[in-house]
């Protein structure tokens, strides 16, 4: 039989931590760790009979069996701990109680690493002016696009005459001032990101005669939301950037010139583009629900009517946007700043 020396098991919540431990009981002696991105207790669906029971008992399952358990964030810790005694109800005779008494001693929130780029070359200069020069702590992602051309079936800027990306980033502050809000959501195109709520707040703006450009950017899967192509067709004129951008130093510049993003958001345990988006720079808008209050305390709107105004007070004065410095220390979610932390995890 094949030997080895390990000492840890680190696996996502995605795992059945359970059966793999009784298909292998020589694994049983290490520390297992289980890291949970996101849970299966609340993770929206469109009817409660839609949820796959099976997922979210085998989380539970696995929490038992774990040694150590991981969460993204506080809101995803709480959330599942709290679920666990009404989701177990579901089961219809013998039904386990105080799981999560049992399951919370082993809880510790650890925020997910992200890998930071130095942006520092495609901030236009009012960003620059506002934060510190910054060390890059990974592979410096930004190259010189010169004349590279887009990859077949790539998203095109759909208003070629703004020029390259990142020559546009260097431009006199006052054709700046000039410019109108620049907003950017960067998600995926799925419901539970309720694009809807973004696209009424927006066609009510149009509507009312505010100027405003809009970047709609993250992945898209097999069934894209209708409201994606009816928003496209209303509101074509402000659009820059439409579609995922698969070139990593594309998708930054994208962010570094726009000034504003949005999350509308049903669902969320952690949100690496927002903090992505405010390292580019950007003014955060996020609902006062799931992580946000947690990460963003200071940049939440409530309903929709507030995010409507938020947006429509910041179409009327844009420089508020641009001259703001953001109160998110992004460094603290950097790998730099956590790996110190996994390492004692992983410390058996």
């Amino acid at each position: 039989m094949f030997k080895f020396f390990c000492r840890v098991l680190f696996s996502s919540s995605v795992l059945n931590l359970c059966e793999l431990v009784a298909l292998r009981p020589d694994l049983a002696r290490l520390k297992k760790v289980l890291y949970f991105h996101e849970n299966q207790l609340v993770y929206p669906v469109r009817k409660d009979q839609d949820r796959d029971f099976q997922y979210g008992y085998n989380q539970v399952l696995s929490c038992l069996v774990a040694d150590v358990v991981v969460f993204n964030s506080a809101f995803n810790m709480d959330s599942f701990l709290s679920s666990i005694s009404s989701f177990m109800k579901k089961i219809p005779d013998h039904r386990p109680r105080d799981l999560d008494q049992l399951i919370r001693p082993k809880c510790v929130v650890l925020y997910y690493p992200i890998q930071f780029p130095n942006v520092t070359r495609l901030l236009p200069r009012h960003k620059c002016l506002r934060r510190p020069a910054e060390p890059s702590h990974v592979d410096d992602l930004i190259r010189q696009q010169g004349d590279q051309q887009h990859r077949p079936n790539e998203p095109q800027s759909l208003r070629p005459e703004e020029g390259d990306l990142h020559e546009s980033s260097y431009e006199p502050d006052n054709d700046r001032q000039m410019k109108p809000l620049h907003i950017v959501w960067p998600h995926r195109w799925e419901h539970d990101k309720n694009p809807e709520l973004l696209f009424s707040s927006l066609i009510k703006l149009k509507q009312k005669g505010f100027k405003f450009h809009l970047s709609v950017l993250g992945e898209t899967f097999t069934d894209v939301p209708e409201v994606f192509l009816e928003a496209r067709r209303l509101l074509d004129s402000h659009i820059l950037h439409w579609g995922f951008l698969s070139d990593k130093d594309n998708y930054l510049a994208v962010l570094c010139q726009a000034d504003v993003v949005v999350s509308t958001a049903k669902h969320e345990f952690f949100g690496v583009a927002m903090l992505e988006a405010v390292h580019c720079g950007c003014y955060p808008l996020c609902p006062k629900a799931l992580v946000y209050p947690e990460i963003f305390p200071e940049y939440l709107y409530a309903t929709p009517e507030q995010l409507y105004k938020r947006l429509q007070g910041l179409c009327r004065r844009p420089n508020v946007a641009r001259r703001h410095i953001v109160k998110v220390d992004t460094s603290s979610y950097s790998w730099d700043a956590l790996k110190e932390h996994f390492g004692t995890l992983l410390a058996d």
